[in-house]
């Protein structure tokens, strides 16, 4: 039993709406827009005041398993569990998994409050006082969500009309509004008794077990047989795939809210974005006095309004107004502000075009356990990368039927095994790997290990990959 939150963190999301920095393979909640922490990161930080919650839970896809316990490591963020869906099930049963293992972990009257990890929230008095008004009420059975004071006739978020105040800062839900059309969303605003529906949630296990017994039998069912068959594989906990695939694809808020009598909302004034767009980036960065925000490798002359971001290339604006250039290692993105809604779209048509669809998908940057690499060059046969790798870590015991490989250390000290020979590599040396030969990478040292890699050979694929030792299981 515990008497504090058990925070449950939806980090399995793959949206585009952010393009190109965020990919299906490097989503959003993983990325550094401005400032030097992630939104899953900050979503961490929020819960992490222990005198309120326990360590997090947190739900996620086996592509992001490593970068969440990566980014949770940088924090040094203590977690209860990490659960793994094996296939995308939507948001009911994500919930109903979390609230079947909460209730294993800490007993059915735990209180759960459901947060997306790509929000960006300033956390004050005021957000604290909403979170305890919501443990509040689920302790006496209610399920509560939170209502975000509208600060614009906003068309990409679903509303919230308040009923009658049922007591202690919360309210009754008089209905619920899909996303609207301008002209509605307007009539909303001047009302003032409509409110955004954040997507966040409160209740205790008990009763959200409850509600999805009685309007969703099949979704618990699933998610109650693939905690119960879950398997443990080093700090994450494997959903059971059979079991889960069974669920409905349904969100918890068509399963759930807006059926069961007992969902109250609390109405919050907070600093709060799903950041769902490049305006609703632009709208919490810190503007220049001719309104610009500009992160990364970028120059601003004579504009005004604009949101402009550089990962690598230095991007030179000049004479716009109301824009969003972005820029990432291999692709530009450039449209006006008050359109970039209509980023999905464009995303849409990059996927459907052969030429163009892995550029939704990947990204030049992949994480590993280990670390990761970034492709650099790309040609025929031969291919560059520059790999990092953190403190203690070492790649699987490895080799590859179709390429060879020249190592160059430019930061750090590398230990290399090639065969039965260890070599420790510093800066400025390189090492030759032949075809065929079992090798290995480590880093013995106490800094991020830098190298560039330039494979050369027939074929260059990851899956030319063969993994004979692994301490992440994938061998």
């Amino acid at each position: 039993m515990t008497s504090k939150i058990v925070p449950v963190i939806m980090a399995g999301g793959k949206g585009t709406r952010l393009w190109p920095l965020s990919r299906a393979a490097a989503a959003k909640q993983f990325i550094r827009f401005i400032g030097d922490k992630t939104l899953f990161q900050g979503t961490l930080l929020r819960v992490g005041d222990t005198d309120l919650y326990e360590p997090a839970i947190v739900i996620t896809n086996e592509e992001f398993r490593f970068l969440v316990a990566e980014q949770a490591r940088e924090l040094d963020a203590q977690l209860s569990g990490i659960l793994l869906e094996p296939e995308a099930r939507n948001t009911a049963a994500a919930v109903a998994a979390a609230a079947v293992a909460v209730a294993d972990l800490y007993g059915e009257d735990a209180i759960l409050q459901i947060l997306p990890s790509d929000h960006d929230i300033v956390v004050d008095d005021t957000y604290v006082n909403c979170v305890r008004a919501a443990a509040k009420a689920a302790k006496v059975g209610k399920i509560v969500t939170f209502g975000i004071t509208p600060t614009e006739p906003a068309t990409g978020y679903g509303y919230i009309e308040l009923g009658k105040e049922i007591g202690d800062g919360a309210f009754a839900v008089k209905r619920f509004v899909e996303k609207p059309k301008a002209e509605i969303a307007e009539k909303m605003l001047e009302a003032g008794n409509f409110y955004w529906n954040s997507g966040m949630f409160v209740f205790t296990a008990k009763q959200i077990v409850a509600e999805l017994e009685k309007f969703a039998p099949d979704v618990l069912a699933a998610a109650k047989a693939s905690v119960r068959a879950a398997a443990k594989d080093l700090d994450f906990t494997r959903l059971d795939k059979e079991a889960f695939v069974q669920s409905p694809s349904i969100s918890i808020d068509y399963a759930v809210m807006e059926k069961t009598p007992n969902t109250v909302v609390v109405p919050a004034a907070i600093t709060w974005s799903d950041l769902g767009s490049w305006d609703a980036v632009w709208k919490i960065g810190a503007p220049d006095k001719d309104g610009n925000v500009v992160h990364g490798n970028a120059t601003v002359v004579d504009t005004r309004n604009s949101l402009v971001m550089s990962r690598d290339s230095h991007i030179a604006v000049q004479g716009m107004d109301g824009v969003a250039v972005i820029a990432s290692e291999d692709a530009v993105y450039v449209g006006r502000l008050d359109e970039s809604q209509k980023v999905g779209d464009l995303v849409k048509l990059l996927a459907s075009r052969k030429e163009t669809a892995n550029l939704t998908e990947n990204h030049p940057t992949s994480f590993r356990p280990w670390g990761g690499y970034t492709s650099v060059l790309n040609g025929e046969r031969f291919q560059v990368k520059r790999l990092f790798v953190h403190p203690g870590k070492k790649l699987s015991l490895q080799k590859h039927h179709h390429r060879a490989e020249h190592w160059v250390c430019v930061r750090g000290a590398a230990e290399v095994t090639i065969d039965d020979k260890v070599t420790i590599l510093h800066e400025n040396q390189s090492i030759y790997i032949p075809q065929g030969s079992v090798h290995r990478l480590a880093n013995p040292g106490k800094i991020q290990l830098e190298m560039i890699e330039i494979q050369t050979g027939s074929y260059l694929g990851e899956d030319d990959i063969i993994r004979l030792v692994d301490e992440f299981g994938r061998s």
